[in-house]
């Protein structure tokens, strides 16, 4: 029995009036470029006070979710053409509304950055590379679990050694998320047989000691994670 005090603390109005409102907007209650409603009128309707609802749409205006303008109506940003990082953050906390093709635009987002920032880190610190790469797989058990961890780890670190300090802050928005939606992919045997015969190509080609290698033979199996993680969702869908 786990005797551990839960030490978590309930959220805030504003913080659930914050979460709410980013529900709305989600789900079209709230539309881009909709205005909303008045002040008193949109804390009514929420049940919360005028105090808490203007802390959470100051944090939404700060997080690209609003548009705040003195003397003028709070305007619904179009986030996927206004929003921030901050927005994708908070997109990835919701991910029960998001369109369904959210995941496949992470992994071509995946796709386009994972070979230079792992080209980076093999130029930048190519020993640290390839004694990661060792590690990984040394006693990897065959689990969805295991897998989502290992893989966690092995881009975490590759944008850290890649120098660019820009790399982890982007990937690191994504840290939970990234492990529900791998667990989802490695839960499938084939694509944790992929990923061990990757992770062995990779450590091959940063031993060769040439980053045009290294670069293609991670976009290669980056482009290859996009199709099965396509075949996961048809297979989820099917069921």
């Amino acid at each position: 029995m786990n005797n551990q005090p839960d030490w978590s603390a309930p959220a805030k109005p504003a913080e659930l009036t914050y979460t709410r409102l980013i529900d709305a907007i989600l789900d079209g209650s709230f539309p881009a470029n909709s205005i909303l409603p008045g002040e008193r009128q949109l804390a009514e309707k929420l049940g919360v006070t005028r105090s808490t609802l203007r802390e959470a749409l100051q944090r939404l205006a700060a997080d690209g979710w609003v548009e705040i303008q003195h003397g003028k109506p709070t305007r619904v940003r179009d986030i996927w053409t206004e929003g921030t990082l901050n927005t994708l953050n908070a997109l990835v906390e919701h991910h029960a509304v998001m369109p369904d093709v959210f995941v496949t635009q992470l992994l071509e987002v995946r796709l386009a950055l994972a070979p230079a920032y792992t080209r980076a880190a093999v130029e930048h610190n190519g020993e640290a590379v390839i004694d990661l790469l060792v590690d990984i797989q040394d006693d990897l058990p065959d689990t969805a679990g295991a897998f989502a961890e290992v893989d966690w780890q092995l881009h975490h670190r590759l944008t850290v050694l890649s120098t660019n300090p820009i790399y982890p802050l982007i990937l690191n928005g994504f840290r939970e998320f990234y492990g529900r939606m791998a667990r989802l992919y490695f839960a499938d045997s084939s694509a944790r047989a992929e990923s061990r015969a990757f992770y062995l190509r990779l450590q091959q080609a940063c031993q060769q000691d040439e980053g045009d290698v290294v670069y293609q033979t991670v976009r290669a199996m980056m482009q290859r994670s996009i199709t099965l993680w396509e075949q996961t969702v048809e297979g989820l869908d099917d069921d």
